[in-house]
């Protein structure tokens, strides 16, 4: 750490699985200190020795922090980024960056209206080792140009599932697309760019829910290249397969390392084609590359703190990223003529809207 400057002071909105998780990274962070955080149910705070637990969010924004990390469910989120920045505090967001597009547009608003503010949101998969290493191999070139994508995410849910709040469309939005279907809607942008037609079933299946269990969708960009996705909360397997073509080979990354490893290794396997080469057709020779280490949590709260503290603008994860990925999840939501999603309702003042005590 430069000895000349502070470290980032950073306050914590939501005190769940995943504040926890941007808490200790930012405790690992030698630029950075967490300051105080903020839960309904928070934790014991003789666990954070230091550190100022609150009930109320309002505390954490009225505080003298200077960065936010807004980890709360997803009814809550668009509301606390826009006080966070209205406040003047620098903020980095989970995703998926609220319930609705409308949502999106509001903390988009409020970034515009703090020019000197950074707002970053969470696509963490961004920074798995696998996934970097993936486009470094399509970005070489050896590869020739990308053909098509197909993508598979999909978890089993849990006992209670239909009881959470992820299942609830007034506080989450919408079902597992919206909640971890994103991710992989978000890692078809970042290797191919915009998508233009939107074709989709989208249905639920098997969980008593309003929301959708599991969505199929194909999708075409303006080059004619088309990604194809299945994001499931039937799937039970736990299963992450990210697939690209190319023209002169492929690569495939299957597994994403998660703390509970329910995904299996993270690896890639990467081929060139091969015709006419003496060996049977179809069936190329194979490189296996394998990734023990997560580096993703730790790399995502290093980049925020760096853009802050050296005034760089985001890199990975903007509002240009969050907004175009909430348009993808929505037009697969209306391509399906047959699926009817929840209203959901965003207060109509949600960009003067304040987080009151």
């Amino acid at each position: 750490m430069n000895q000349t400057r502070k470290p980032l002071r950073i306050g914590m909105i939501g005190l769940g699985k995943m504040g926890l998780i941007r808490a200790r990274e930012i405790q690992k962070n030698a630029d950075a200190v967490w300051v105080c955080g903020a839960d309904p149910a928070p934790p014991c705070a003789d666990q954070y020795p230091g550190v100022q637990i609150y009930n109320d969010p309002a505390a954490v924004i009225e505080s003298d922090v200077d960065a936010i990390f807004v980890c709360t469910p997803n009814h809550v989120s668009a509301q606390s980024v826009i006080a966070a920045l209205d406040a003047g505090k620098h903020v980095f967001c989970e995703k998926p960056p609220g319930r609705t597009v409308a949502e999106v547009e509001a903390m988009i608003a409020a970034e515009q209206r703090n020019p000197g503010l950074k707002l970053k949101f969470g696509f963490n998969h961004r920074y798995h080792a696998g996934i970097m290493e993936a486009r470094r191999i399509m970005n070489s070139g050896k590869l020739g140009r990308l053909l098509w994508m197909r993508g598979i995410y999909g978890k089993a849910g849990y006992p209670g599932f239909e009881q959470s709040w992820r299942s609830d469309p007034a506080m989450a939005g919408g079902g597992i697309l919206l909640d971890q279907g994103i991710h992989m809607l978000d890692l078809f942008r970042y290797f191919c760019g915009d998508f233009v037609e939107f074709k989709s079933m989208v249905t639920t299946a098997h969980w008593p829910i309003e929301v959708e269990d599991n969505a199929f969708a194909l999708m075409r960009d303006a080059h004619g290249r088309i990604a194809m996705i299945h994001s499931s909360s039937t799937q039970w397997k736990h299963r992450f397969n990210f697939e690209l073509f190319f023209s002169d080979g492929y690569l495939i990354v299957n597994g994403i390392l998660s703390s509970t490893r329910s995904y299996g290794d993270e690896t890639i396997l990467v081929a060139r084609k091969q015709f006419d080469d003496g060996f049977a057709m179809g069936k190329p020779r194979e490189e296996v590359i394998y990734f023990d280490t997560d580096p993703s949590w730790q790399l995502e709260v290093g980049e925020f703190v760096d853009c802050v503290l050296n005034d760089q603008p985001v890199r990975e994860g903007t509002s240009t990223d969050a907004l175009k990925v909430m348009n993808m999840v929505h037009e697969i939501y209306n391509a399906d003529p047959t699926f009817t999603r929840p209203a959901v309702e965003s207060p109509s003042d949600l960009g003067e809207q304040k987080i009151e005590k």
